[in-house]
């Protein structure tokens, strides 16, 4: 009978060890602060010398997050066919908390799959493409898109046309 009891206690323990290990995989890493550091995945300029909103990604098992200089960029990594990384999360500026659009914020972040996007407004992002407008409250959002264009959209309704598309960014001409 004993033998039974430390049997099952085992395989009980072996369980709750299995499960809470689970648990600490799946556990969604929260919002990192942008600073200095952060360069963008694509880019490798730092982040905060371009205007707009940024994301930051965060793939299981890496500790660090990939940062994008635009949203658009974030979302064109994970709407890409290509892309194989295990998302554990991605975070976008809220711009609806930002100071002004050249300021989005070092820790105003939103989940990216509780955002709503103004897509196709007159704003540019940081390389200079045009951007994905993140805000977590659609009046905000409509409101954006009541002054620069666009409408509203969800992460899951954001085509992949909009994201990945090739754009014609007017260069400074440097003569």
């Amino acid at each position: 009978m004993m033998k039974l009891k430390t049997g099952v206690l085992l395989i009980a323990t072996a369980l709750l060890a299995g499960c809470s290990s689970e648990a600490a995989v799946q556990a969604v890493p929260e919002p990192i602060a942008l600073t200095e550091e952060a360069a963008g995945h694509y880019c490798q300029m730092v982040i905060l010398e371009h205007e707009g909103p940024k994301a930051q990604m965060h793939l299981a098992g890496i500790q660090h997050p990939l940062w994008f200089s635009q949203v658009r960029d974030g979302l064109a990594y994970f709407k890409s066919p290509e892309q194989s990384a295990d998302i554990a999360v991605m975070y976008v500026n809220d711009m609806g908390k930002a100071k002004s659009w050249s300021e989005p914020g070092e820790m105003n972040w939103i989940r990216a799959d509780e955002a709503y996007f103004v897509v196709g407004s007159n704003k540019k992002g940081g390389m200079g493409a045009p951007e994905l407008a993140p805000f977590s409250t659609e009046d905000k959002a409509l409101e954006f898109a009541q002054s620069f264009g666009g409408e509203v959209q969800r992460l899951d309704e954001i085509s992949m046309q909009a994201v990945l598309a090739p754009v014609d960014v007017e260069l400074e001409d440097e003569s």
